[in-house]
């Protein structure tokens, strides 16, 4: 493939001679070779080679965007915590659920357990989020130990690798936590909370990973329910639990693990086939509608404009670099100067606006393009690794479809 910042042999030869424009000294090992006279498939094959690595860094900046908003406390979570609702991308509290989260810290704190509280919300009628789901003791669990509701928050809880197949898990020490103070309006005694994680400590282990692939992973969109795994002579089935204790309660039945490993093989090809007529105008439409929010401020617009100058020609020296095509000395002396002009640069746009929630969501997005813009064959078989870092989770519409929520809040739909 062609990289983006070149799309023929005529965009080639130009950024070629842009390069030598800013003192760059393009050579090649065997022989001396006039720009001016390379041939078309000479420079595809340069820049070819380079592509790849192109969206290898533009993904690495955007880690590195989160990682400084986690630093200093600005990083937002896309979705809200139960009892929070966002409001101009800013936490506010809603009353009505907040009850429920205060109520939930005094029954634990009377003696009450984490399924009792679970059963206890559930005959109340309570949901546990946007969609009919039902609670259960990790819910209430995840919801005690939530410091958000004492205003802080510890940001990267978990974290995706940075190697491909990109795998979200959960951070037990491998990355930097960061923990800010007075982020959000606080709703819950700062007593009562400690006193809960004590008594936390006491009575509940943390949970053990899960066993299978697919746990925690498959809900019911008729009850809300969570799938359970079990195990037939015919081989391993999932199942309602809704469905599991009283059949007449929901209709949506069990579900063969091996239909469902085949429903998630053909969408990872469809989206492999199709990815660039599918995400690539999405990161497009995104990064245009987060452009357009500053589009009245002339100076944010001129500084985004410098810094994706100068970021595109950062880009074009380090691949000029790996590949052997760019003078050592030249190469060090080039990318200070252009990282200096990017830092510079970024430190004024801090002063002038805030990141959001956009930037996770472009992130996502980005990592989904270079997973399937690097695979180089179809998947013939189901990928554990793979599942696990780009499906959030799976909603089983009906006996016949299910819906495969992907990060960066993609949804499709895939027959069974």
């Amino acid at each position: 493939s062609i990289s983006r910042f070149a799309r023929n042999t005529k965009d080639c030869l130009k950024n070629i001679r842009e390069l030598k424009s800013l003192g760059i000294t393009v050579f090649f090992e065997k022989e001396n070779i006039d720009t001016a006279k390379l041939t078309d498939e000479m420079m595809i094959t340069i820049m070819g080679g380079l592509a790849q690595e192109e969206s290898t860094s533009i993904s690495q900046n955007m880690r590195w965007s989160i990682q400084k908003r986690m630093k200093n406390g600005t990083y937002k979570n896309a979705t809200p915590p139960f009892g929070f609702k966002k409001v101009n991308g800013d936490l506010e509290v809603d009353e009505n659920q907040m009850q429920i989260v205060r109520q939930m810290f005094e029954w634990y704190v009377s003696g009450y357990g984490l399924q009792a509280i679970a059963d206890k919300l559930n005959s109340m009628n309570i949901q546990s989020g946007k969609q009919s789901v039902l609670w259960k003791a990790d819910n209430v669990k995840y919801v005690l130990k939530n410091e958000r509701y004492i205003g802080d928050a510890l940001f990267q809880k978990s974290y995706v690798t940075e190697t491909l197949p990109h795998v979200k898990k959960r951070n037990y020490g491998e990355k930097q936590k960061y923990y800010a103070e007075n982020v959000n309006p606080p709703v819950v005694d700062k007593d009562i909370f400690h006193k809960v994680q004590v008594l936390l400590l006491s009575r509940h282990r943390d949970f053990v990973s899960n066993e299978y692939a697919l746990s925690g992973k498959i809900c019911c969109g008729k009850c809300g329910a969570t799938y359970k795994h079990r195990n037939r002579k015919s081989g391993a089935y999932w199942i309602c639990r809704t469905h599991d204790v009283n059949a007449s309660d929901c209709e949506n039945g069990s579900i063969p693990e091996s239909k469902i490993y085949l429903a998630f093989i053909r969408l990872c090809n469809k989206l492999w086939h199709n990815y660039k007529v599918i995400l690539m105008p999405l990161q497009t439409a995104l990064q245009d509608l987060k452009l357009k929010k500053f589009s009245g401020q002339t100076q944010v617009m001129d500084i985004h404009k410098e810094i994706a100058k100068f970021r595109e020609q950062t880009h074009v020296i380090a691949r000029l670099k790996t590949k052997g095509f760019l003078d050592e000395s030249k190469y060090i002396e080039q990318t200070n100067e252009l990282t200096a002009k990017i830092n510079k640069l970024q430190t004024e746009l801090k002063k002038l606006t805030c990141f959001d929630d956009e930037d996770e969501t472009l992130d996502q997005i980005e990592m989904l393009i270079d997973f399937f813009e690097k695979r180089k064959t179809p998947m013939t078989e189901f990928e554990e690794s793979t599942f696990e870092s780009i499906v959030e989770k799976i909603v089983v519409i009906d006996q016949h479809e299910l819906e495969f929520h992907l990060i960066g809040g993609l949804r499709f739909k895939e027959k069974i």
